[in-house]
């Protein structure tokens, strides 16, 4: 997964090795803390300036998982772990704790670097700045995958590509699917105008939670590998660590692609559980004097929100894993190579991050006065 969202620095020990990871997993860190500690809620409701304080304890979280990764890498490189088959010594002196200290300082500041151009991005306006870098880093070693592809199999390269068009246009149709929720807004008067009267809805999206439940899952699956490379050296490893091996840390098989796949499904509705609150939206609606017709105001009309957003979050679910399990049953069944580039979490990020990209250029550029982006 580091690899992907770095580009293909990760194995190359490159300055942007770690590449945008470390502030993801700071992100997703900070917004479970948010449901959980009621000062960073309390930050959250204060408006502009609450998200302002939310983003640098962000970028402080990201500069102390950037320092603990890039020490575990280095340390992974100096035992032999990262670069299976390599017999060479990958530091010119491994005991040298100068140089290591030397190389995690670098590594940072590389991760520094890249969430300092992700937020210069986000404000131009061009579209999110982080997305937009995973987006660059994951299309970087597409090239590279295809030729690979091409070189073992001219056939299953057509075969690929074909698949990946069909794929892309699902995953297009998908997230463009939304449920839009009516909500009528009574008239009222403030002094001597009229206020009011209006139509408008609630979009509600089939995939509301997006690519993070897929990577939740995958770190989570991570731990077992880990797990067994601990313990790997042992004369008399224990049997669950041997069941691990066999059935989790391969990284395909029944056991390990049905944990996966029942993991999506559950992170999906802790996600979206948590990023949207229909009793909090219900208030607001009956603060502002609005209603969804044929619905009362307040806990009916939560329980109404609840219940549509549960019955989008069923295919929702079933859709991330169906998609994130492209890759293993390519690598299981039909013996595709570990490369797959159109599965699973790269065609997720690409897709969506596209679409997302084109809207706020579009956005932009209707401001302005222009036609559109595509137009």
């Amino acid at each position: 997964m580091v690899q992907l969202f770095s580009g293909g620095a990760l194995l190359k020990l490159s300055v942007f090795a770690l590449g945008i990871m470390p502030y993801i997993t700071a992100s997703i860190i900070l917004q479970l803390l948010v449901v959980v500690i009621p000062r960073l809620e309390a930050l959250k409701k204060e408006g502009q300036a609450g998200q302002t304080k939310i983003t640098q304890y962000t970028r402080y979280l990201t500069i102390g998982l950037a320092v603990l990764q890039s020490t575990a890498f280095i340390a992974l490189a100096r035992s032999g772990q990262l670069f299976q088959g390599c017999n060479l010594d990958v530091l010119l002196n491994p005991d040298d704790v100068f140089q290591i200290i030397t190389m995690v300082v670098i590594m940072t500041a590389g991760t520094s670097v890249i969430m300092w151009l992700g937020e210069l991005i986000t404000d131009r306006g061009v579209g999110n700045g982080m997305s937009i870098l995973i987006f660059t880093q994951v299309v970087a070693v597409f090239p590279s995958e295809l030729a690979s592809i091409f070189q073992q199999s001219p056939f299953t390269f057509t075969a690929v590509l074909i698949v990946g068009i069909f794929m892309i246009a699902a995953v297009v149709f998908v997230e463009q699917a939304q449920r839009r929720i009516p909500v009528q807004y009574a008239k009222r008067m403030v002094g001597r105008r009229m206020y009011g009267g209006t139509s408008t809805y609630i979009p509600l999206k089939v995939n509301q939670a997006g690519i993070i439940p897929v990577i939740f899952a995958s770190s989570l699956l991570y731990l077992p590998q880990l797990l067994t490379s601990l313990f790997a050296n042992t004369e008399d490893p224990n049997p669950v660590i041997q069941w691990i091996a066999t059935n989790l840390a391969t990284g395909t098989g029944p056991w390990y692609m049905g944990i996966f796949f029942a993991l999506i499904i559950f992170f999906t509705y802790f996600y979206v559980s948590i990023t949207f609150n229909p009793v909090e939206v219900a208030d607001n609606m009956k603060k502002y004097g609005g209603f969804i017709p044929g619905i009362r105001p307040g806990r009916p009309t939560a329980e109404y929100l609840g219940f549509v957003l549960n019955r989008l979050t069923a295919p929702g679910s079933l859709y991330l894993g169906l998609i994130s399990m492209v890759p293993i049953i390519a690598l299981s069944i039909a013996g595709a190579s570990q490369n797959f580039p159109f599965g699973g979490t790269s065609i997720l990020i690409m897709v969506g991050v596209g679409l997302d990209t084109v809207k706020q250029i579009e956005s932009q550029l209707q401001q302005r006065n222009y036609e559109g982006f595509l137009r």
